[in-house]
Order: structure tokens, then sequence, then C-alpha cells
């Protein structure tokens, strides 16, 4: 399979992803919309049983996946200028919401505005020049000291060690760890010139489905949650399955990547781990912040329908995978 994934041209390669992965996204809408239409029944107390509740957690999981495909699809055929330009509205987005959850005081507008229209942009433009040395420490380093000059020029310091660190982790997370995903069509191996989407189709299809499996596997498994104050579906045996299913399908794509399946195993379970370990801390923050559920779209900007909700992981696994296919390859 990988001998004959390999051998094929990066736009064969391409097509054949088109159809499988649509295709399977297609079928799981068709089984969804289909069990969808038998007679909906509660538990007598007006809510949902337990058999509606799965199936609207599968349905959720379902569209995130068409949503998460669908921005690699855009990303790839916009070349690495569009993808610059959709990642980076995609961090404006996300970063929004982050704060709209995490309120500010108003002497903090100094450094939000150096957080929206001067950090957000030149970490882009870093990427966009190709100085990757300076990209991967400009905010973990000038930022992250920037952040707090700023808001001394506010003059108020109470809370300010707090404030700080709610807009520092803002950033860290929804602009630095959502930029590497684009960062990715950046590299360039020997013998594989040309075809860098593939890793962030890797990075996206191994996260997303280890996120997946952990939640299915939470449900049927019927294990007592390990994190119980923090997230019901997390418990080791599900985690494990996670990853398990995130190795299995980086095996399979190891073809489309500079990978042996022995490397792209160990790759797909750091992405798998960095994701759902990811999405545990950002679960822990929405808990922090009195939204234990986020219920529907008209429930606020950060609701179920967010996009920080759906690239969470992600924004934690990029990173992590970027700079680790870095150092494996030297490149």
């Amino acid at each position: 399979m990988n001998r004959f994934l390999r051998n094929l041209t990066p736009d064969q390669q391409m097509s054949l992803l088109f159809v499988g992965v649509f295709g399977t996204l297609a079928l799981a809408t068709l089984a969804g919309f289909l069990l969808s239409l038998r007679e909906r029944d509660d538990d007598g107390n007006g809510h949902d049983t337990e058999w509606w509740q799965r199936l609207k957690a599968y349905r959720e999981a379902v569209r995130r996946s068409w949503l998460m495909m669908g921005v690699f699809w855009v990303g790839w055929a916009s070349g690495p200028v569009g993808a610059l330009w959709l990642f980076g509205f995609g961090s404006l987005l996300t970063l929004r919401e982050f704060i709209s959850l995490t309120p500010t005081h108003r002497s903090d507008h100094k450094a939000l505005v150096l957080s929206f229209f001067g950090i957000l942009p030149a970490q882009y433009v870093l990427l966009g020049t190709g100085h990757y040395g300076l990209f991967t420490v400009f905010i973990p380093v000038y930022a992250f000291l920037a952040l707090p000059a700023a808001s001394c020029f506010g003059n108020e310091p109470q809370r300010f060690l707090e404030r700080n660190a709610k807009l520092q982790w803002g950033v860290m997370v929804c602009v630095y760890g959502l930029s590497h995903v684009p960062a990715l069509l950046t590299l360039d191996f020997p013998g594989y010139h040309g075809r860098s989407a593939f890793l962030a189709f890797f990075l996206v299809a191994v996260v997303q489905t280890s996120v997946l499996a952990q939640h299915v596997a939470s449900r049927y498994l019927k294990q007592p949650p390990t994190l119980p104050l923090i997230s019901q579906s997390f418990n080791w045996r599900s985690w494990a399955v996670g990853l398990a299913a995130g190795g299995a399908v980086g095996v399979l794509l190891a073809g489309v990547t500079p990978f042996k399946p022995g490397q792209a195993l160990a790759m797909a379970w750091v992405a798998c781990a960095a994701g759902s370990l990811g999405h545990l801390v950002m679960k822990a923050i929405k808990r922090d912040r009195g939204v234990p559920h986020w219920g529907g779209a008209n429930k606020g900007v950060t609701g179920a329908s967010g996009l920080l909700d759906r690239v969470d992981a992600l924004c934690f696994a990029a990173p992590v995978f970027f700079q680790s296919v870095r150092w494996y390859f030297g490149a």
C-alpha cells in the first residue's frame, strides 16, 4: 500500500485522498441522517435518552470533521500564501473567542491592541518570509515579555499577573499554536518536493481521528472518568484507544509522507498525545471560566459552533508535530 502511494504523483495522491476522505465523511453523514429519522423519544423527564445523546455527539463529531478537512483542502488549494491568510484569519477568530471567555480590564487595552494588530500579523509575516528561527521563539520569548510591559502603561496593578497570564495563554494557543499548521506547508525534504501539504493532512487526520475515537470509546467502554471535574469523557483506557486509532491512521498515510511506517506511527502518537492533552487543558480552562457545557451557537461566541472549540487539539498538536518533524529530519 505504501509503495503504491509513493509511486503516485502528488496530484494523483491528492485526488485519491480527496475521494477517500470526503467519501467516508459523506457516508458517515448519511448514516447519521438515516439514524435520526427514527421516532424521537425521551427518558420521561423531557430529556433525550442516552441513545439520542450519543447520536447528537456523533453528528457533531462528523460536522467537526467536515470543517477540519474542509480547512485543509482550502489551505492546500490556495497554496502557501493563501494558507497563511486562511490560518491568520483563523487565529484572529480563535483569539477573539478566547478573550471573550476571559474578560479583560480597561487598562489592558494597549496589550490587546498589541496582540491583535502587532503580534498576530508579525507571527505570520515571519513565517511567510522564511524566518523560521525567529518564528519559533517570537511569541514564547518576545511577545511573552512585551505583553505585560504594554499592560504596565494601563497604570493598573490590580490582578496584574492574572490578567496578563490570560492574554499570554490566548496568544500562545490561538496564534502560536495555530500558525504551525501552515508552517508545515513550508517544509521541504529531499525527494519530497511539492508534497509538504500532505504533512498538514497527516496532522489533521491523526489528531481528529484520535479525538473522535477517544470520545466514542468513552461512551461505550463506560469507564469512570479519570478527571471528573474537568472532563467526563477522559479516562486512560479511552485515551489509549484514541492513540491507537490515530496511530493506525498514521501508518495508513505513511505512503504520502516522508515517513516510513514505524516513523509515521511514532509521529502520529506524538501529535495525538499533544492534541488530546491540549484538548483536556482547554476543557479545564472552560471549567475555570464557568462554562461546563458549550450548548448551542446562540449561547455566545464561544458556543459549540465556535472555531476554538473545534481546533483546540490542533493548536497544541501543531507546534509539537512541526518541531518533531524538523528535529528528526533536520529540515
